[in-house]
């Protein structure tokens, strides 16, 4: 059976067929919901590709949850078993031996360019790397169709898909075996905000969207005026589908910020509560990690107390804090993690950043001069489990969407990158590690896109250049549609051979294997993180839970000591 939800469609036809023959079109039969279905049986074809005729108009449309899009997002669907693979994880019990992704160490990586084939099986071939540096999970960009070869993934348009640049939804079973068969994790990015513009029929189906609220994307997707009925389903369908057919641990939900939702129950409620009830069936943790600039912890409140219910959330005032101490800049929304303003009047940079790193959120409630009015809730610190927290030192948008993609090591000494690496690594929080961060990559990580509509290209280029133009930079940034720009943004992983990548993948390792000896899967707590700034200005100490971090910021040097049982500390030092 085919079928696909079209409510105000007159007639439906199915286009069916094998690959580039002429596809037969059949008539398919509405019921009172708005779905349309073919009864009939596609197995006289090895291989069948299928799209949709609304109401006669030409061209054929793909299926809006179509599993395959090899002919591009234009072109129609092809039939996917997802229940063919054979599994070799049947005694898979989730990240960390079932404790689930809180705690763990994160990675995120773009299949793209974590490898110059930028394949899920070329991905495979590394993973062995993440093993060594100690990662629980990996986190993968999102991999639904977009128009082109190559993306960062948050233009996808066929939610249900998986990219066929990237091998396709069978290439992508195989990655997550391949994952679980080393004992790490998968965590999968979706992106329920948006669609990106080129490729996106899901308008053409049914309502969608909805004009009664409006996001930066355009109008919103639609959660709460006539048909969201089945558009909430259509989201919290998709999430189930990647955790039971992909077998994968976490989804990480691209900016839930801007799921505008005034129902009576929040979609990320409903969908809190259905991977719950999937995670009993399955006998196996599944997480959900909600990108939030609320700052507000019920995000990660249970359902059961009035919270959205998310494992975990983004905590993008513990990065800027970071960067801030570290770098010294303090233009856009860095200005406040300077210290002196408003949000924390009597302080500099690193008195931010011990507030960031005891208590999570900069803006708790205090005023951002970025967003021109007061933001974030206060933090319950004895209450709030440090873990729920996702904290990092990069991510793809805090590297990508700089104007060239300049990493952070770029322009800091590799004693300051250790620095960093101390600080969150052995927080409260979840740390997690952008892809090459670990041993200072000295490839960019820069935005790019292969849109195929020129008009749509230029736009993407203008955009660019007006955005950094202000800052006297439009000359430098990089055209988002060459080639050369995703290439130039490829992993090289011959460099974890010389120096300084070997010494600070080294000290990624170490950091990690002492966090996993003294944190454990215990839950952690803000509350028991004290941070420091010496007299002389320039030395920044951080204790945790029998951990001392030394940071000193004139010399570029950092010294971790452990406190064991016996009362003996072993130091760490960088260099």
């Amino acid at each position: 059976m085919i079928e696909v939800w079209a409510p105000q469609a007159q007639q439906v036809e199915l286009e069916l067929g094998a690959p580039d023959e002429p596809r037969e079109r059949l008539p398919m039969v509405r019921d009172d919901r708005g779905w349309w279905r073919w009864e009939g049986e596609h197995t006289a074809y090895d291989v069948v590709d299928y799209a949709f005729v609304l109401d006669g108009e030409e061209p054929a449309l793909p299926d809006p949850r179509s599993a395959w899009q090899p002919h591009g997002v234009d072109g129609p669907s092809r039939v996917f078993d997802t229940a063919a693979h054979e599994w070799r994880d049947s005694g898979w019990r989730g990240p960390r031996d079932g404790a689930g992704t809180l705690g763990g160490v994160v990675y995120e990586l773009h299949i793209g360019t974590f490898t110059a084939e930028g394949t899920f099986d070329s991905a495979v071939e590394r993973l062995d790397h993440l093993v060594d540096l100690g990662v629980d999970v990996v986190e993968i960009l999102p991999v639904a169709a977009i128009p082109g070869r190559w993306g960062w993934g948050y233009d996808g348009v066929d939610l249900y898909a998986v990219h066929d640049a990237l091998g396709g939804p069978a290439a992508f079973q195989r990655f997550v075996d391949a994952c679980h068969e080393r004992g790490l994790g998968v965590c999968l990015d979706v992106v329920y905000n948006h669609l990106g513009p080129s490729g996106n029929y899901l308008g053409r189906f049914g309502p969608y969207f909805t004009q009664t609220h409006m996001t930066p994307w355009g109008p919103a997707v639609n959660l709460d005026t006539p048909g969201s009925h089945e558009v909430r389903a259509f989201i919290v369908e998709n999430a189930l589908r990647w955790l039971r057919d992909f077998h994968v641990d976490a989804l990480r939900l691209d900016a839930v910020h801007a799921l505008v939702d005034e129902g009576e129950r929040h979609l990320l409620v409903e969908l809190s509560d259905a991977v719950a009830d999937l995670a009993r069936e399955l006998g196996r943790p599944l997480d959900l990690i909600a990108e939030s600039d609320l700052n507000d912890t019920t995000m990660v409140t249970p359902t059961a107390d009035g919270g959205l219910g998310m494992t975990a959330q983004w905590a993008d005032d513990v990065h800027h804090g970071l960067h801030v101490a570290l770098t010294g800049e303090t233009q856009g929304y860095y200005e406040d993690f300077a210290g002196g303003t408003r949000a924390l009047p009597d302080g500099g940079p690193l008195d931010v950043l011990a507030k960031v790193l005891t208590r999570g959120f900069l803006h708790d409630g205090t005023w951002s001069s970025f967003r021109g009015r007061e933001w974030g809730r206060p933090v319950d610190v004895d209450a709030l489990d440090g873990r729920r927290l996702v904290t990092y030192l990069q991510t793809h948008d805090q590297v990508g969407n700089r104007a060239t993609g300049d990493r952070i090591s770029a322009s800091l000494t590799p004693g300051r990158v250790a620095i960093g690496a101390a600080l969150y690594l052995l927080g409260p929080g979840t740390p997690m590690v952008f892809m090459g961060e670990e041993f200072a990559a000295s490839t960019p990580w820069q935005f790019f896109t292969d849109f195929t509509d020129e008009g749509m290209a230029e736009a993407v280029r203008a955009g660019r250049r007006a955005e950094f133009g202000s800052h006297g930079w439009a000359d430098t940034v990089p055209d988002p549609q060459a080639r050369s720009t995703r290439d130039a943004s490829v992993l090289r992983w011959d460099e974890l051979s010389s120096e300084p990548h070997a010494s600070l993948f080294g000290w990624y390792r170490r950091l990690i294997a002492l966090r996993r000896e003294v944190l454990g899967t215990d839950e952690t707590r803000f509350a028991d993180v004290t941070c420091s700034v010496e007299d002389d200005g320039d030395t920044f100490v951080m204790t945790h839970r029998g951990i001392e971090v030394r940071a000193d910021l004139a010399s570029d040097t950092v010294t971790v000591t452990t406190t064991g049982a016996d009362g003996t500390a072993e130091p760490l030092h960088f260099p």
